[in-house]
């Protein structure tokens, strides 16, 4: 699960971080529901086809903010330690992604929205063909989410549960 939202700050993109941010009535955060759509992979695909720039691992560095990454394991036997509901082994986790990213995202004209729809829809993480109208209104959506926190100068947040 990946909900996308915006938020003033770190500390209120970090508010109840163990709910989900998609639906929930509280807190309430304005967000996109996007399934399986990881910042890194799934979702820098789409930025790189924004940008006409070939895709990259590295082209979305998102910053951990939780689990803190301060309390992160250092070792495998930090890691075997945990108790089994640690958010370090299963989430859920929140992640701010860069402002290039937000305004790339905001930058996309309807006219774009149909062959970027198509492009994307062809990547091999998608498992097959999905809906390209699913994937033109999740674009659009995105691109809305990024534009209202351009507009309020906020950052857009990850939150993943796996």
């Amino acid at each position: 699960m990946y909900d996308y939202y915006r938020a003033a700050d770190r500390q209120a993109a970090m508010v109840e971080p163990d709910r989900g941010r998609a639906g929930s009535a509280s807190p309430a955060f304005d967000t996109v529901d996007a399934k399986g759509i990881d910042p890194g992979v799934i979702l820098g695909q789409l930025v790189a086809f924004i940008r006409d720039v070939p895709y990259d691992v590295d082209l979305i560095r998102t910053i951990s903010l939780y689990p803190p990454p301060e309390g992160a394991p250092k070792s495998l036997e930090e890691w075997e330690a945990l108790p089994e509901d640690s958010p370090y082994k299963e989430g859920p986790c929140i992640e701010e992604l860069p402002a290039d990213v937000r305004d790339s995202l905001a930058s996309v004209p309807d006219t774009r929205l149909a062959d970027l729809a198509e492009r994307w829809g062809r990547i091999e993480e998608f498992f097959g063909r999905p809906d390209e109208d699913y994937l033109t209104t999740l674009i659009v959506e995105l691109r809305d989410l990024a534009q209202r926190a351009q507009a309020e100068d906020q950052m857009i947040y990850c939150w993943t549960c796996i």
